[in-house]
């Protein structure tokens, strides 16, 4: 590994990435690609990013992923890089298979696990659904790798670094933003909850939400879902989605509240510190994987737990 390049369009996510550059002891130059971005070079610095390439260029006003990975192709030869490590969030993971396309490079998307081995980078994801765990190494002379967020614990190592303006050429995109629309779900974060209570089939109606998020309200957590209950019913934003196409999270504590714990949906709290699990089904798949199990009626557990919490 001559160079890595590190992108996201999520800072945090980058911080990350650069926090694994940094344990290598290898260079690290991070591309920072908006008005916005290139005021995180700081903090990228302190991460570990000895070089930050930043952009404001008009064409990346839209942040369309195939004016991304161009500006991207055209730093990674600018900075010398032979790996490039992208963060596989929803633009992410698309800016990471264009811009490998474009380096007839090997690409690996949504890895949840990443180490160095023999000179050469290992990446672990998902596989067949979700029921096991495949390993991945690119072998092409360039590489690109998006790694899922919060698969590394990001750590700052101090340092200051160079701020290079990229000289980059670049056409608008052929796609045109008709119309922004602000998600649902608000100040909801579920990657980074400490608490999260998560609701299945086993909920009936919409309005028993309410039951549940006074339980998440008394433990101080915020609501997830599984698929069906954000995308069948649409009775919560897919931002609140736990699952391998949704978020991932690794809370201190996560409620399962009548879902029965498909690998779809636990794959993405595989982290989580304590896991607690409310169902009527013995037999549930949820109880395997359950530090406590409550074999119930989520009807009556769910308002009894809020009230004996409430009264502690």
């Amino acid at each position: 590994m001559s160079g890595i390049l590190v992108y996201s369009d999520r800072k945090s996510v980058a911080l990350e990435l650069l926090t694994f550059v940094a344990s290598l002891k290898q260079p690290a130059a991070v591309a920072l690609l908006s008005h916005e971005a290139a005021a995180w070079a700081d903090d990228c610095f302190a991460y570990g990013a000895g070089r930050a390439y930043t952009s404001a260029d008009p064409a990346l006003a839209d942040q369309q992923p195939d004016v991304l990975a161009e500006a991207l192709a055209q730093i990674v030869k600018q900075a010398g890089a032979d790996v490039i490590l992208v963060g596989s969030t929803m633009r992410g993971r698309e800016v990471a298979g264009r811009v490998a396309q474009k380096l007839d490079a090997g690409c690996t998307t949504d890895a949840n696990g990443l180490r160095a081995e023999n000179g050469q980078l290992v990446a672990t994801r998902y596989a067949l659904g979700g029921n096991t765990i495949s390993t991945q190494v690119v072998k092409s002379a360039q590489q690109v790798i998006a790694v899922m967020p919060q698969t590394i614990q990001a750590a700052p190592t101090g340092g200051s670094g160079e701020v290079i303006e990229a000289r980059l050429t670049l056409s608008p995109s052929p796609v045109k933003t008709v119309e922004r629309r602000p998600k649902e779900a608000g100040s909801v974060n579920v990657e980074t909850a400490d608490v999260l209570i998560c609701v299945g089939r086993g909920v009936s109606e919409q309005k028993d939400l309410a039951m549940v998020q006074a339980l998440a309200d008394t433990l101080g957590g915020v609501i997830g879902c599984t698929r069906p209950v954000s995308h069948d019913k649409h009775w919560l934003s897919e931002n609140q989605m736990i699952g391998i196409s949704g978020k991932m999270s690794s809370p201190r504590l996560y409620v399962g509240v009548g879902l029965s714990g498909q690998i779809q949906h636990t794959v993405g709290i595989m982290g989580s510190k304590v896991t607690v699990a409310i169902n009527s089904d013995k037999n549930a798949p949820i109880f395997k994987m359950a530090d406590y199990g409550i074999v119930g009626d989520l009807y009556q557990v769910v308002p009894k737990l809020t009230e004996k919490l409430k009264a502690r």
